[in-house]
């Protein structure tokens, strides 16, 4: 699992009075009649474990059934937007205590059952269930109660102002309240039902014939996954898969770049690299170390050997998409004498300390890179390979670890560091409170305002070292069109994916 698509982000955006179709446009395609009884065949490196976004399924949970075989109130747009999904309206309170949504009429789950407030209440609650791993769940623990006079209204009670509820709701499958094993069956409202689950192998969706919306111009999706990003590209190349989902190599790209027979969009992701120290416990407690070994490592000389100058340097948690973005790369600019100096300063003359470094790319890759640039300084850096269930167990939930590699997949994920109890265990009682404050404000300028000030903070404490933003490539056939090409918080919408004949 890859954090992030673990972990995401308090944010204001307007919702915008659109409804939008489980698709995003994307990619262009050659001329042709659309074939609407075709199979697309889309390979990822993101397996989900199960089909639940709240019992650790992953990244892959998401990117297959967010928008496709589940959909929440509102939804996030692969452009960036919250519209309008399963709500058709709703209205706010003067103090901002209160969220009246009134809900879709004529929607049904895949089981047939009509959808009614009732199902949204239940969804919320298996979010914040004490059980539940979701990302969100913090974030919607600002509701203090749900009602439901009517099966079209929903009223929910919040304990504080959040001017990014409607942000955070676009987390909340809306799920059958009878359904049962969501790990491994599914009863949403999407355009997809799935129809077979092979972990680790593949998910099928087909399309739905009762779907209240627009029918998905796909007959069926299928997801395979691969382990081996060569293999995935391979299976491109012969024509086993019509679309990459994410390229994780730059190398990849050279079969298919100025080949007629592919389209490649490349655009600007939101995935953070991070070397993330554990800043809860020695030596990474203290802030010069955590800025010594920031100085120490190149990263522009990272993101050319890892993407080949694809990606962007950034020098916090805050990507250019985001509206509290600024330019802080030369907060913690590379400076090896100083990174020594800086650790003679605290003590740290003969400093050695373990990476955990999930196994997948790009993370070996980059634990290299890290080892040798901190042995120029005298840090003797041991890697220790480990797995995605090791990561979520023994870094993300017992926190038991000195310093990780990890890509952080969502926007708006800054206010994890007003968090003191997230795995990486930054405590500035400031930025707590600035974070909050955020929250709580009126406007969108005042929270801009606001998490501006905490981006500087984090950067100026070294919090983490902000490796890299990866570059978010897809590639596809040019035989189809109408997929995602951004990519945002691990989503890929493929109700609006055709073929041509």
């Amino acid at each position: 699992m890859k954090i992030s698509r673990i972990a995401g982000v308090a944010a204001a955006l307007t919702v915008v009075a659109v409804l939008a179709t489980a698709c995003s446009s994307g990619s262009t395609a050659g001329g042709g009649k659309a074939n609407t009884d075709a199979t697309i065949q889309i390979g990822s490196l993101a397996a989900p474990r199960n089909l639940s976004n709240v019992d650790a399924g992953g990244q892959g949970v998401t990117e297959a059934l967010n928008g496709n075989v589940y959909e929440g109130l509102f939804q996030l747009t692969d452009d960036g937007k919250v519209v309008k999904r399963l709500a058709t309206d709703y209205q706010v309170s003067a103090d901002g205590l209160t969220y009246t949504v009134k809900i879709r009429s004529g929607v049904k789950f895949h089981s047939g059952k009509a959808l009614t407030s009732a199902d949204v209440k239940s969804s919320l609650e298996r979010v914040l269930a004490d059980s539940s791993q979701s990302a969100r769940k913090s974030q919607l623990a600002v509701v203090a109660s749900v009602d439901t006079p009517d099966p079209q209204t929903v009223v929910f009670h919040l304990k504080s102002r959040s001017i990014s509820f409607p942000y955070n709701l676009t987390y909340v499958w809306i799920v059958n309240t009878d359904a049962k094993d969501l790990k491994t069956a599914e009863d949403g409202t999407g355009p997809y039902t799935v129809d077979q689950f092979k972990r680790g192998t593949s998910l099928s969706l087909k399309r739905f014939p009762g779907y209240w919306g627009t029918a998905a111009k796909s007959k069926e999706v299928v997801f395979t996954y691969f382990t081996d990003a060569s293999a995935l590209s391979n299976a491109l190349l012969t024509n086993a898969v019509d679309i990459v989902t994410q390229v994780q190599s730059p190398d990849a790209l050279k079969q298919f770049t100025g080949n007629k027979a592919y389209t490649v969009s490349e655009n600007t992701s939101t995935v953070k690299e991070l070397l993330a120290f554990n800043d809860r416990v020695a030596p990474f407690d203290d802030k010069r170390v955590r800025k010594a070994i920031t100085q120490a490592i190149d990263n522009k000389k990272l993101l050319e050997s890892i993407w080949a100058g694809r990606g962007t340097l950034i020098g916090s948690m805050v990507p250019p998409t985001d509206p509290w973005y600024e330019d802080l790369t030369k907060v913690n600019p590379y400076d090896p004498a100083a990174a020594k100096a800086l650790l003679a300063q605290a003590g740290q003359s003969n400093l050695a300390f373990t990476i955990d470094t999930p196994s997948y790319d790009p993370h070996p890759a980059t634990a290299e890179f890290i080892k040798s640039e901190l042995a120029k300084i005298g840090v003797t850096v041991t890697i220790n390979p480990i797995t995605e269930d090791q990561w979520y167990t023994n870094v993300f939930q017992k926190k038991a670890f000195t310093a990780t590699l990890q890509e952080h997949v969502n926007d708006r994920d800054l206010v994890w560091y007003g968090n003191p109890n997230f795995y990486w265990g930054y405590n500035n009682p400031q930025v707590v409170q600035w974070v909050a404050d955020a929250e709580q404000a009126t406007t969108t300028d005042e929270q801009t305002a606001i998490l501006k000030k905490v981006n500087t903070q984090i950067a100026d404490d070294a919090a983490s070292d902000w490796l890299f933003l990866a570059p978010q490539i897809v590639v596809s056939s040019s035989s189809v069109k109408g997929y995602p090409v951004h990519g945002l918080n691990s989503q890929f919408f493929v109700a609006g994916i055709e073929k041509t004949q």
